[in-house]
């Protein structure tokens, strides 16, 4: 549904971004200032001891200097709930006290099914929960008696019994005046070829199994019967359940990893009941799958590094190897894995049960990243005592290096990988690699040439890192586009594409799509310069952009899309030539041959092509645009010389 002009507004202005974030957080107030509206806490969001997360109350915005989290209370809400836009709008719009918009009668009418779904669910699990108690769920009693679950352990999982009958719950639902159509829907109620109606669970211990608003949307359930074709069974997928897009256990791990804890992965259901009552409570578990895309995105929203904690037989390796396959083209700085796999024969169940929590602890510190595991698939059992076996290996490790899609990510884990094969192979009476290469086993550097002039050494990239040069031309596209707001909707989506890792540059990007469709471009641009605050003002400050020629000339938006239009073009130019290096690179056997330096040479020019200006400079602007160059040029200078040096 639609919302009216100015709903969303008003809404921010009647709810305290700080009332609505404080009840997540505990707020630092040594380094808070509630008078002027500046709040400082722990992030929500990641794990972390100092208060780097700060709440503008004033402005309604906040921002974590540690994981780079930001937004406004719609989207604190959005990412602490676990909720979509729409329901994040509700639940404050209901504590604002504002009624929400008329919605669309379809929309409405699937919601009310879905809540009517819930309460199907809620009956049943409040039905299983009374027959644990009865006469003839004795031996699920002393099954989880075995399993050292006290009887208040098995009320807060809400633990219940399926009786081993076909109609238990449908006469009971029927009884509460539940229609056949939802409880099918439900998925509890399975119908047969004939029409007729049978429990779908059945002599099984139950499980509830609910999302990250701690509805119950599905059930899981554990045979006793060990010649039971399935030992555990999920219901099905319904309107309300979809297995590959939750996670057993997720609002009570979120809100125990946003305290601190680190988030653990399971395999099931007692492995997760396990670890939280021996004290890891930030512990889920997927839902009798391998692990989907859709968790992992999950489980990072719930902490930037999971330990994946596997069982240590076969079967649970088998399990790592999927997830590394999976994870790889998703990896991106600060989010990544790691894998604890349990002694031989073990469950963290077994672990625990034997050698109590301090054992799985030490296991949990032990975790290994997934550059380790990525390894230990590709050589574990295996000999390499030819050039082509070795061949093989670098064939098979650069096909997994080339799926990661960020090229810093993919650059430490060829450094790793180098390290490791060093290891393995020891090669004699040579140095072990130190320095940093594009991707794996490249060999050798040239000598560095001559260092450059003062004026270069002097430079602000004289110790900066090789992205500085492309710095400088997004500095330059921020302030122009923030200067130029009518231009904004004809680069929305080259802006949307760029790569950046400056604060300041993601802060202005931000603030600057915001303002892409505005209704009223004639004022857009003090609304925009307000919203971007000191940000536009530390970037203007900045002598490269002060000499740019649509920085210079605010008032000329001809200028500013042809300057625009070029730089967008040489910086799509230079990460096409970065692309073909690092893949260059990565083919690196041996010497260069000369299809090699072919592909290196056309990079080459490529970017050369790119970085000549597609305008005639005249007059002044020729004179600021070459005062431009020639900065620009001693920077690059200054940089490459570094870059050697080091």
């Amino acid at each position: 549904m639609s919302l009216p002009p100015g709903f969303l507004d008003e809404l921010r202005n009647r709810v305290s971004l700080s009332g609505v974030v404080g009840r997540k957080v505990t707020w630092d107030m040594r380094k808070s200032n509630q008078g002027k509206g500046d709040f400082w806490a722990p992030c929500p969001f990641h794990q972390e001891k100092s208060a780097s997360f700060h709440v503008d109350d004033r402005k309604g915005f906040y921002y974590c200097f540690g994981c780079h989290a930001k937004g406004d209370a719609v989207t604190f809400v959005k990412e602490s709930e676990n909720v979509g836009f729409m329901e994040a709008v509700e639940i404050l719009a209901r504590e604002a006290g504002m009624p929400m918009p008329a919605r669309d009668p379809q929309a409405a009418q699937k919601a009310d099914r879905r809540s009517q779904l819930a309460d199907v669910m809620e009956e049943a699990v409040r039905f299983f929960r009374l027959n644990l108690q009865t006469g003839h769920a004795a031996p699920a009693r002393d099954y989880l008696a075995r399993r050292k679950l006290s009887p208040e352990a098995q009320a807060r999982w809400e633990i219940g019994w399926a009786p081993d009958s076909r109609v238990a719950l449908l006469t009971a639902l029927k009884a509460k005046g539940v229609p056949p159509d939802l409880m099918v829907a439900t998925g509890l109620i399975a119908k047969g070829d004939d029409g007729s109606l049978y429990d779908r669970f059945r002599a099984r211990i139950i499980f509830p199994i609910r999302d990250g608003r701690g509805r119950a949307i599905s059930l899981g359930g554990r045979s006793l019967d060990p010649n039971a074709r399935a030992k555990y069974l999920n219901g099905p997928e319904t309107e309300l359940f979809d297995k590959g897009r939750n996670l057993f256990n997720h609002a009570p791990a979120r809100e125990a990893a946003g305290k601190g804890k680190p988030l653990v992965v399971a395999e099931g259901y007692m492995d997760v009941i396990a670890l939280s009552e021996a004290g890891f409570t930030a512990t889920v578990a997927p839902l009798g799958t391998a692990v989907t895309e859709d968790q992992l995105r999950l489980m990072w929203r719930i902490a930037p590094e999971p330990i994946i904690a596997l069982d240590g037989d076969t079967a649970g390796i088998r399990a790592a190897l999927r997830v590394i396959d999976l994870a790889l083209p998703l990896l991106e700085a600060g989010q990544g894995l790691r894998f604890a796999v349990l002694p031989q024969g073990l469950d963290p169940d077994d672990l625990i049960k034997a050698q109590g929590a301090p054992a799985m602890q030490r296991v949990l510190d032990e975790a290994q990243p997934m550059v380790n595991l990525l390894w230990r698939r590709e050589t574990e059992g295996k000999v390499f005592d030819s050039p082509e076996r070795k061949a093989a290996l670098d064939k098979v490790l650069r096909a997994a290096l080339k799926r990661i899609a960020d090229p810093s990510i993919r650059a430490h884990y060829g450094e790793d990988i180098k390290r490791l094969r060093w290891e393995l192979f020891g090669q004699q009476g040579r140095r072990p690699p130190q320095s940093r290469a594009s991707g794996p086993f490249v060999r050798g550097q040239k000598a560095a040439p001559e260092g450059p002039t003062g004026s270069a050494r002097a430079s602000i990239l004289a110790g900066a890192d090789a992205g500085s040069t492309e710095q400088l031309r997004l500095s330059v596209v921020m302030a122009t586009l923030a200067l130029h707001p009518r231009l904004i909707d004809r680069f929305e989506a080259q802006l949307e594409r760029l790569h950046l890792t400056d604060d300041l540059h993601v802060t202005l990007r931000q603030v600057i799509l915001t303002h892409a469709h505005d209704p009223d471009p004639e004022t857009c641009g003090q609304r925009l310069a307000q919203a971007a605050g000191p940000a536009l003002e530390t970037l203007l400050l900045q002598s490269h952009v002060q000499i740019a020629p649509p920085i210079r000339n605010r008032d000329d938006d001809e200028l500013a899309l042809m300057c625009l239009a070029e730089e967008f073009a040489k910086l799509e130019a230079r990460r096409g030539h970065e692309q073909e290096i690092a893949e260059a690179m990565e083919d690196v056997e041996g010497l260069a041959d000369e299809g090699l330096t072919w592909r290196v040479s056309q990079a080459v020019a490529a970017q050369q092509r790119a970085e000549k200006s597609n305008m005639e400079d005249s007059s002044d602007m020729g004179e600021d645009r070459a005062a431009l160059s020639k900065h620009l040029q001693s920077l690059i200078d200054g940089q490459i010389w570094v870059k050697r040096k080091g």
